[in-house]
């Protein structure tokens, strides 16, 4: 048999195929990471669902501070020597304090930053109105902050920034009415919050003007009895004023707006029967 007829022979050597290597357990600690990751997260929002709006003000407040620092202090005391960031008599000197710009007459500033009541009412107003009249409440809480923080305390009284001046709004309260029913006749209550009222005008010379308002009737009257019944509840509140000190001269205007003007939306809603004490500016 000739050699050339025979076929190559070809060897193949076929290995077993072992068992795949582990890869490590790198893996396993990334995802531990991250189970823990989203356990701390789902944790962090059941945490702000359950908390109040002011609590989660108060915790953004937390991580972004702003306090204000001394500009000639390094902020210590005692073994550190330097001032307290916070001291008032230090911060009202140094013109970087509230006080500064606000000052009392004891040269100190009201409250934390000597505007909290300004500040206050802007939220009442979105902004306040007009320079004059914020300076006009700053005139008077410099003058009289006790008065004001007793006037912004009373049941019956909200005070707001307007165009006109400030306007010292009492209204009447489900459970306790100014006047009594459908007459100018004052209620004790009433007389009592005036009081308060008059010390609040004393702080100052501007004028003043006096608006009456009531809540609606369900049933439309000919001849609508609430116009002579606004301006007679005004004109009482004005004698009350004036007896309690308040100069005549001072009265510039004294208006009954009967149930035209809404402090609430509901026209025969209680909260609209008020009166408007307003401490004019002086440059209107």
């Amino acid at each position: 048999m000739s050699t050339d007829s025979l076929a190559p022979v070809i060897i193949k050597k076929k290995r077993a195929a072992a068992a795949d290597g582990h890869h490590g357990g790198a893996w396993k600690v990334a995802y531990a990471d991250f189970v823990t990751a989203m356990m701390a997260f789902f944790l962090l929002m059941w945490l702000l669902n359950s908390t109040t709006e002011s609590q989660r003000n108060g915790l953004a407040d937390y991580f972004s501070p702003t306090i204000p620092m001394n500009e000639i202090s390094g902020g210590g005391d005692g073994a550190f020597w330097g001032d307290d960031v916070f001291a008032e008599q230090e911060l009202a000197q140094s013109g970087t304090g509230a006080s500064n710009q606000h000052p009392t007459e004891h040269h100190q500033a009201s409250g934390m930053t000597g505007i909290d009541l300004i500040n206050e009412l802007r939220d009442n107003t979105g902004t306040a109105a007009g320079n004059g009249s914020e300076e006009l409440l700053e005139e008077l809480e410099l003058r009289g902050g006790e008065s004001m923080a007793a006037l912004s305390e009373l049941r019956h009284v909200v005070t707001r920034l307007s165009d006109q001046g400030l306007v010292i709004e009492i209204f009447d309260l489900p459970d306790s009415p100014l006047f009594a029913p459908e007459t100018d006749t004052p209620e004790p209550v009433l007389a009592a919050t005036l009081a308060v009222v008059s010390d609040v005008l004393r702080l100052v010379t501007n004028d003043v003007a006096v608006n009456g308002h009531l809540a609606a009737r369900p049933v439309v009257q000919a001849l609508n009895p609430k116009w002579d019944l606004s301006s007679a509840r005004a004109d009482t509140v004005r004698q009350a004023l004036e007896t309690s000190g308040l100069s005549a001269r001072r009265v510039a205007r004294l208006t009954g707006f009967a149930d035209r003007e809404r402090a609430d939306p509901n026209p025969m809603a209680v909260r609209n029967n008020r009166i408007e004490v307003i401490i004019l500016r002086d440059d209107i």
